[in-house]
């Protein structure tokens, strides 16, 4: 496992490609009219607002995790890498923008679907089922708690929300009429079979996965492909073994490998004396957020690869 780099990157600058989009964290390019190049930025979001801090070896971490995942996982669907090397398609001068922190990948009609899968109750899912003992209308049973395993892993898709806006959960059956059954189910089984086969590797590294999205894609002959990152924690909601147990006890939230903890300390900040309402500008993260965050990313994929 490469060390990740001290410096951040904020925002990458290529010349040599056109900018397809940025993202919360990617920049994508065009590779021809085939391939794109991701190249994941060291930017964070939280509450679907860009940090103006970086967090140093960020995205380098997020691309190290995410192939480890695309390998464990490529018998279960294929994937959109093409196994070349991304510093093949930039300049030399550009290189050191692209090494480490970038895939190159196939190009594909994206599904406008994030498939969520849950095993343990968490975060909006939590909320919801105090409320209605459900989860995006998947009933449950009475008497889980914060943080408790569900009795099996539920899919609970979202639509996928314009940059900015939030994702929007949703039903099964809206996902049928948004690519028809055959489609729908396929993606809700390929979801639940990768994350109940990384959730066991994970296990196995003193890990769990409470949570995960995953996205897919369609290549030119409708082959469903997975796409995008896979189990980072930036898609992925990740608590050490250690600890579960006595936050499950108290009803509390374990804790994280996410950026959880930004997320802790945003809902108690002040802007002008008051709460911060969430929109942007995000307050200015202190050094130390900066760095605790940094280092539960880098925990997260050494246990992970140890």
């Amino acid at each position: 496992m490469t060390q990740p780099s001290t410096s951040a990157l904020h925002t990458s600058a290529l010349t040599s490609l056109p900018l397809l989009a940025r993202g919360k964290v990617r920049d994508n390019y065009a590779v021809g009219d085939d391939r794109i190049l991701m190249v994941a930025s060291d930017r964070l979001s939280a509450f679907d607002v860009i940090m103006g801090e970086p967090i140093p070896g960020k995205g380098e971490l997020l691309t190290q995790m995410a192939l480890f995942w695309f390998d464990k996982l490529g018998h279960v669907v294929p994937n959109h890498l093409t196994g070349e090397a991304p510093e093949s398609v930039v300049t030399p001068a550009e290189a050191p923008q692209v090494r480490g922190r970038s895939m190159l990948v196939k190009r594909l009609k994206p599904i406008p679907i994030e498939a969520v899968v849950r095993g343990y109750l968490a975060g909006s899912g939590w909320k919801e089922y105090q409320e209605s003992r459900s989860v995006c209308g998947v009933p449950l049973p009475d008497g889980l708690t914060n943080a408790a395993r569900l009795p099996h892993s539920i899919y609970t898709p979202a639509a996928k929300a314009a940059m900015g806006e939030h994702d929007e959960n949703i039903t099964f059956e809206r996902t049928v009429e948004m690519v028809g059954p055959d489609l729908a189910a396929r993606i809700r089984d390929v979801s639940i079979q990768l994350y109940e086969a990384a959730a066991a590797i994970a296990l196995a590294k003193g890990m769990i996965i409470a949570d995960t999205k995953f996205e897919f894609g369609l290549d030119k002959d409708g082959t469903l492909v997975l796409m995008d990152e896979v189990l980072t924690p930036d898609s992925s909601r990740y608590w050490p073994v250690e600890g579960y147990a006595e936050a499950l006890a108290r009803g509390e939230n374990p804790p994280s490998y996410d950026k959880q903890f930004v997320r802790d300390w945003l809902e108690q900040a002040q802007v002008g004396g008051k709460p911060w309402n969430k929109t942007a500008p995000a307050p200015r993260l202190p050094r130390e957020v900066v760095e605790k965050t940094a280092a539960k990313y880098r925990e997260a994929l050494q246990r992970l690869t140890a």
